[in-house]
Formats: structure tokens, C-alpha cells, sequence
């Protein structure tokens, strides 16, 4: 394993990962792998652009053709899959792209390991493919896939081609399932990032329902790691939950982001729940625990870092959010205000 397509290596997690592997394995060669949809940015991987062991081409996964010229004329021994649609609310507003990319586009990744004979094949899942999990009860690797959203359903989907593709084909596969992964570079859409540049423009903050929903919120170079050592050291056709076993409720998590960024609990807006919305997950994580693994990082740890790097990068968010984010924001939230 010296040459890793990274494919989605220009989104939130995919970034970080790449950061973090050509810092760790100076042998290694990556090939990012990127459609630059509006949640892929080349800016998260400025600190590498010179990096002769750095190397990006713009294409789709679901592009077979490309897929497989890129394995071959970049030496490709190793396919690490970040490439999704990620945002529940975008795909309840928009299903097809989801069930393009990550359940097509899936196939298409593993069928180019198997005719070029990879090395390995690796897959970024979720913790949400277990659907909501009840008090009492965390999700095991092996439990039933109940997933509750468009989104779900095409990571749960993508995971049942991998290990069909283990069994059917002897692939060598591994997946992961993380939880909520935080930290530097997240398209401000997702939670922790929309609380924490509204609060710094002092704008309100739309709270889904009661707030009351469990998370388990991860730093992302933390789950980086995990990748990482079960790249290197996991079971081929095992899956590994990634978490922090730590639950928190999301109205914890934003008062803590308030506290830390010095604004008022006054701009919390409780809004129209979204449809569909998981009450909890969590997730056992013996599993990847067995291998070596510790988050270096608690929840609030994750979270105090997390809204430090958004209140001092202010250059990087700041023209997502006067660009495409706008449209989408007054879609998904206007008639929550007025209804609020």
C-alpha cells in the first residue's frame, strides 16, 4: 500500500485525511480523486498542493472510464472512498444524487478494484445506516441496517455492495462507520459549522425540534486515525464503528459553542423539526478499541476546537457562505423562520 486514491479528497473528512496520511507516511503518493460538487474544495488542501506526493484529478466516481485510466496511469495499488452526497436535508430535498453517487458510483469504485486487482478497498460509512438506536442500546457491527433517510439508505446501500463484493469476489474490502465528525474545513451546512458562523455574525441559530437529539460528536482527525489503523491492521471484510461512545445532546453542544465563541443563548431559534429526524444514535466501539484506537479527543474538546478554527479562519467560510450556500439556506430554513 504506497498509492492511495482518495476519492472525495476535496471534501471535509477526505481532506483531513489526506492531510494527515502524506504528514505520517512520507513513502506514500496520493491521488485525490474529486467532482468538486459545492461541498468539494481545493482550498482544504492548499497546505499540500506542492507536495510532489500530492496529485489531483477532477472526475466523478461514477465515471468508469476515467475511474479505471486514473487507477492505471497513477500506479493505484489502494481505493479509499469518501465520495458522497453527505447532507440529510439535501437529500430529502434531492434523492437522486445520493443514489447516484454513493450507491452507482459505489459499483462502479469496486468494480475497478476487482478488474485492476487493487490491493485493498476501503469504505467511509456512517453511523446513521443503524437508523435511530433507543436508550439502552448501541449499535454493534453486525446489527440490522435500518436506515431512515435517503441519505441512510444510500450508505447502507454502498455497504452491502462492499461486502457483497468480499464475499462474491474475494475483494479485499474494509469499512468504517464513523459518527459526527467535526473539525476544520466542513461545509458550513452541517451543524456544527452553520452554529458556529451564524453565532459569530450574531445571526440566529435554527435548532431542529426540541434540541434534545443524541449525538456522538467526533474531532476528524481522530477518526482519520481509525481509518487509518484499519487500513493497516483491520480484518479484510470487517466493519469497524468509529465514535466516542459519549453521547450529547445537540442543545449541549450548541450552548457550548456559544460559550466558547462569547455569545448569548438568545440566539437560539427553535425551528420545524426536519422530517424524518433520528432521535439518537450511538454506536459500541469494542471493535476498533480491540485494534489500539482512543479518540484523542473528547465530545467537548471536539467542540471547543472545532468552533476555535471557524472563529480564526474566517477566510475560508466567509465566501462559501455569500456564494451557492445562500439559495440553499433560504430553501431549507425560510419557511422554518416564518413558521417559527
Amino acid at each position: 500500500m504506497k498509492n492511495l486514491m482518495v476519492t472525495g479528497g476535496a471534501g471535509f473528512i477526505g481532506a483531513n485525511f489526506v492531510l494527515y496520511m502524506l504528514q505520517k507516511y512520507p513513502a506514500y503518493r496520493i491521488v485525490v480523486y474529486d467532482k468538486l460538487t459545492y461541498a468539494g474544495n481545493l482550498d482544504n488542501l492548499l497546505a499540500v498542493q506542492a507536495d510532489p506526493r500530492y496529485h489531483f484529478v477532477q472526475g466523478d466516481i461514477c465515471d468508469a472510464a476515467l475511474v479505471e485510466r486514473t487507477i492505471q496511469e497513477q500506479a493505484i495499488d489502494t481505493i479509499v472512498n469518501f465520495a458522497a452526497e453527505t447532507h440529510v436535508d439535501r437529500s430529502i430535498m434531492n434523492p437522486d444524487a445520493f443514489i447516484q453517487t454513493s450507491v452507482y458510483g459505489t459499483y462502479v469504485l469496486l468494480e475497478a478494484a476487482r478488474k485492476l486487482k487493487l490491493e485493498r478497498y476501503h469504505q467511509i460509512s456512517t453511523d446513521e445506516v443503524y437508523g435511530h438506536i433507543p436508550h439502552g442500546f448501541s449499535s454493534k457491527e453486525t446489527d440490522n441496517l435500518a436506515p431512515r433517510s435517503p441519505y441512510a439508505a444510500s450508505k447502507a446501500s454502498a455497504d452491502l455492495l462492499v461486502n457483497a463484493y468480499f464475499i462474491t469476489y474475494d475483494l479485499p474490502v474494509t469499512i468504517t462507520r464513523g459518527s459526527n465528525n467535526i473539525g476544520p474545513y466542513q461545509y458550513p451546512e452541517k451543524a456544527v459549522p452553520l452554529f458556529a458562523t451564524n453565532a459569530l455574525d450574531h445571526e440566529p441559530l435554527p435548532v431542529y425540534g426540541d434540541g434534545r437529539q443524541m449525538r456522538e460528536y467526533q474531532y476528524v482527525t481522530d477518526h482519520c486515525e481509525a481509518i487509518d489503523l484499519v487500513l493497516h491492521k483491520g480484518v479484510l471484510g470487517e466493519t469497524y464503528n468509529v465514535g466516542t461512545a459519549v453521547e450529547m445532546e445537540n442543545i449541549e453542544m450548541i450552548a457550548l459553542l456559544l460559550q466558547t465563541l462569547d455569545r448569548p443563548t438568545s440566539l437560539i431559534r427553535y425551528v420545524k423539526d426536519r422530517e424524518g429526524h433520528d432521535r439518537r444514535y450511538s454506536m459500541n466501539v469494542d471493535k476498533i478499541r480491540a485494534l489500539g484506537w482512543e479518540p484523542n479527543h473528547t465530545p467537548h474538546e471536539a467542540i471547543i476546537e472545532t468552533a476555535r478554527w471557524y472563529r480564526d479562519n474566517e477566510w475560508w467560510w466567509r465566501k462559501i457562505k455569500s456564494g451557492e450556500f445562500k439559495a440553499y439556506y433560504e430553501k431549507q430554513y425560510g419557511h422554518r423562520w416564518q413558521e417559527a
